[in-house]
């Protein structure tokens, strides 16, 4: 029963909870991610290649034969890979970005605090000494 206390402790910790927040997100991002690169991107780019689809890309290594597919090296789906991931990439860095930016304004230095006024002790003290200066 041990065991299953220090699981249950361990899951339901906040740095756990978060992680699989965001693996979660993280993933439904990735698919919007690659749709917008799929769908919106990537066809005026191959347009502008010639109606060139990156994913057609392809290198046969040996033909097919009968029931048996073509061995092939799909470097376009690479290249597609690569443009989604840049995105990705570049799509964190801004929300981060912000985020830290954000942080920043929230976290302004406040002005620091004004020094406490002198104690009678050390008026008194400072009377002395300025009044054993002039002598």
């Amino acid at each position: 029963m041990k065991l299953l206390d220090e699981f249950k402790a361990f899951a339901m910790r906040g740095n756990v909870v978060d992680l699989a927040v965001a693996v979660i997100i993280g993933g439904a991002f990735g698919k919007i991610v690659s749709s917008f690169v799929n769908d919106i991107l990537m066809p005026p780019i191959g347009l502008l290649l010639g109606g060139l689809d990156f994913k057609d890309l392809m290198f046969t290594m040996k033909e097919g034969v009968g029931d048996v597919p073509p061995v092939t090296l799909n470097y376009g789906m690479f290249i597609q890979n690569v443009v989604d991931f840049i995105i990705i990439a570049f799509a964190i860095f801004i929300a981060i970005k912000g985020m830290n930016s954000f942080k920043k304004a929230e976290e302004a230095p406040a002005a620091p605090p004004a020094p406490p006024a002198p104690t009678k002790d050390q008026e008194l003290l400072a009377e002395i000494r300025d009044l054993l200066k002039n002598k």
